[in-house]
C-alpha cells in the first residue's frame, strides 16, 4: 500500500479529509504538524520565537522524513501548509507516494480561519489581517502546490465526497497497474514480468513473413522467439490486454474539503 501525501493551505481540511481516506484504506492516519510539535513539546509560536521560522521549517521537513520512515508499510500523511516551500520536501513526497493537492478558495479560507479558534495560535506569516495573508500566502505557494501534485481535489465538496473522488482516482491507478506513474522502478519491474516470451514472438513473426528477403540472421538473434511463435495464441492474449489497460493515468475527477489548519 502506498504512502499518500495531502497538502494545501491551512484549513483546507487536511486532517479531516485524510482520517476519512485512512479509514477507507485502513491505513495509519498521521499530521506532520502534530508529530512536530509533539516531539518539541512546544507551539508552533514558541518555536517561531525561538527559532524564527527557518527553524520551523527545518522541523518540518526533518517531520516529514521521520513519519515516512515510521511507516514504510503505507499510510496517510497530512501536511503543514508550508511543507511545498522547500523543494526536496515537494521531490520527496512525489517519489514517496501519491500527493493530492485540496484546493479551497481564498474566502473559504478565510472563513474557516476566522471561525477557528485555534487560529491565533500560530503566528501571522504576513502581519496582514487573516483574509489579506490567505490571499497573499496561497497566491505564493500555489504554484508549490501544483508542482507537488499528482492529483488536485476541490475541497468545496462536503468531506465524505471528497474521501470518495480520492478512493476513485486510487482505485483507478491500481486497477490500471498505473502506480508506476508515480514509480519508475515499480513499473520496470512489473512490465519486465508480464510476458517477455509473447513479446519477442511478436516481434520474430514479421520477421520471417514480412521480409522473407532479409537474412535469417534477425531470426537467428531471436531464436527465442520460435519457442514463444509456437505459443501465438498466448501472445494474442496478452496483446488484449495490454490494449484494454488503456492509458497508464487518467485524471480523476476533482473533490473538495472543508476542514484543516
Amino acid at each position: 500500500m502506498p504512502l499518500i501525501f495531502l497538502v494545501g493551505p491551512r484549513a483546507c481540511g487536511k486532517t479531516t479529509i485524510g482520517r476519512l481516506l485512512a479509514q477507507r484504506l485502513a491505513l495509519p492516519f498521521i499530521d506532520t504538524d502534530h508529530y512536530l510539535l509533539e516531539q518539541a513539546g512546544r507551539t508552533v509560536a514558541e518555536i517561531v520565537e525561538a527559532e524564527g521560522w527557518p527553524g520551523f521549517r527545518k522541523r518540518e521537513s526533518d517531520a516529514l522524513r521521520a513519519v515516512t520512515a515510521i511507516h514504510p508499510q503505507g499510510a496517510v500523511i497530512a501536511t503543514g501548509g508550508g511543507m511545498v516551500l522547500d523543494e526536496q520536501n515537494r521531490i520527496f513526497m512525489r517519489e514517496q507516494g501519491h500527493v493530492f493537492y485540496l484546493s479551497v478558495p481564498v474566502e473559504a479560507l478565510a472563513a474557516r480561519l476566522s471561525g477557528n479558534p485555534l487560529a491565533d495560535q500560530r503566528p501571522s506569516l504576513t502581519g496582514a489581517d487573516i483574509r489579506d495573508e490567505v490571499r497573499q500566502v496561497l497566491h505564493e505557494r500555489l504554484p508549490l502546490y501544483h508542482a507537488s501534485a499528482h492529483h488536485h481535489l476541490d475541497a468545496s465538496l462536503p468531506p465524505r465526497r471528497i474521501t470518495s473522488l480520492a478512493m476513485d482516482f486510487l482505485n483507478s491507478l491500481s486497477a490500471q497497474g498505473a502506480e508506476g506513474a508515480f514509480y519508475p522502478e515499480a513499473t520496470t519491474g512489473r512490465e519486465a514480468a508480464p510476458c517477455p516470451e509473447a513479446m519477442i514472438g511478436r516481434e520474430a513473426e514479421p520477421c520471417r513473413e514480412a521480409r522473407p528477403d532479409r537474412q535469417a540472421e534477425p531470426c537467428r538473434d531471436a531464436a527465442p522467439c520460435r519457442k514463444a511463435a509456437s505459443h501465438r495464441s498466448a501472445a494474442v492474449n496478452v496483446e488484449h490486454e495490454d490494449a484494454a489497460a488503456g492509458p497508464a493515468c487518467q485524471p480523476a475527477q476533482h473533490g473538495a474539503d472543508p476542514d484543516r489548519e
